[in-house]
């Protein structure tokens, strides 16, 4: 099943539960197993239901991962809600789960109420899924956009409202632009790829966007759409349409636009977005083991793609349950493995975290007890 179809398969308003028996491909030739050994599958000890909940950016990437765990670990059951950041903090912070994705790390005073749900531990966020955001936009005749970030602030702000805009054109000498009303099209939920992208138009657009980061869309006016796969929907629906999603489930027949970086365009691939995140730095003052980013938006580097996300595992430092604890700490530590990270690539186009960051996010769940 190539990308296309398999992200046609996910609807983000369903829970995806993985329960498979068999795998396929490279998961067969695994010798890696979920919990960090080279145990073969039936020496696995672990077993029963693991559940998390979140960023519906990891669709692809969580269903990836638990096909490779489960092969490994025959007697769990992986189950991954997609129903966004947001929604996906609230369960675990509410004990509903016991991790979370988030393309978005955890704000103070979540960090302060996760001490409770975490058994007097702390959460920590761990950084495993990297892709590009894409500015995919639906306008047939028209197929290598490229635009400024004061432009697609204007954008997203209405200011600019057909195709044929001066400002576009200038961006694209040479180009036909019909005169196409414009539609922007952006998240209805709290969504962490919200916050990222409003980040890099505070970043990179500052003199137009001058609305604070945010997970809830800051401004009036477009068009809204409930989670990633709402997102995509909307922008296929009407030609002139244009919004941002992660990059692995933009649809083929939609296009990327192009992002000027210094003097240079740059396009939405998963080694222009690992560039970025290799030259951030981390965020200071966090609980001991969390890994939250600081991606730096502004950077003119050649190749690099600051449209991104950094999406995370959000889980606990302590479990009240020791048999749920010892089966998070494996699933995060099959999923930040070379083999995993690898897998995901494959399957959702992102980036492989470097190994100076594995090599951090193993001391981390070294804490998880």
């Amino acid at each position: 099943m190539n990308r296309t179809l398999r992200r046609a398969a996910l609807p983000a308003a369903l829970a995806l539960s993985f329960g498979l028996a068999a795998c396929s491909g490279s998961n067969e030739q695994a010798t890696t197993s979920g919990s960090g050994s080279s145990e073969s599958a039936s020496e696995s000890s672990l077993s029963g239901d693991l559940s998390g909940a979140g960023a519906s950016t990891q669709t692809v990437a969580q269903q990836t991962w638990a096909a490779g765990f489960q092969s490994t670990n025959p007697d769990v059951t992986v189950n991954y809600d997609p129903v966004g950041s947001g929604g996906g903090r609230e369960q675990f912070l509410s004990g509903g789960v016991p991790f979370a994705g988030s393309d978005a790390y955890l704000k103070d005073e979540e960090l302060t109420t996760a001490q409770e749900r975490c058994n007097g531990g702390n959460a920590i966020d761990l950084p495993v899924y990297v892709s590009p955001i894409a500015i995919a936009y639906n306008l047939p005749g028209v197929a290598d956009l490229k635009l400024s970030p004061d432009t697609i602030a204007k954008i997203f702000l209405g200011q600019i409202t057909t195709w044929n805009d001066p400002a576009i054109a200038a961006d694209n000498a040479g180009v036909t632009l019909p005169a196409t009303a414009i539609t922007p099209v952006h998240r209805s939920d709290d969504s962490g790829t919200t916050q990222n992208f409003t980040d890099y138009l505070h970043t990179a657009a500052p003199s137009v966007w001058t609305a604070e980061p945010a997970q809830a869309w800051p401004v009036q006016g477009g068009e809204a759409a409930q989670g990633t796969s709402g997102v995509i929907q909307a922008i296929q629906g009407g030609e002139g349409t244009i919004g941002y999603a992660d990059e692995s489930q933009v649809t083929d027949e939609l296009g990327k636009a192009q992002v000027k970086v210094g003097d240079a365009f740059v396009g939405p691939t998963a080694e222009a977005a690992a560039a970025v995140v290799d030259a951030s730095p981390e965020v200071e003052g966090r609980p001991e083991g969390d890994i939250a980013i600081k991606l730096d938006r502004a950077t003119t580097a050649a190749g690099a793609y600051p449209v991104v996300l950094v999406s995370y595992a959000v889980v606990c430092s302590s479990y009240e349950d020791a048999a749920e604890g010892e089966m998070v700490k494996a699933y995060m530590t099959y999923i930040t493995s070379e083999e995993g990270q690898q897998a995901a690539a494959d399957e959702a186009g992102s980036a492989p975290i470097s190994e100076k960051l594995r090599g951090e996010i193993t001391t981390s769940l070294e804490l998880i007890k």
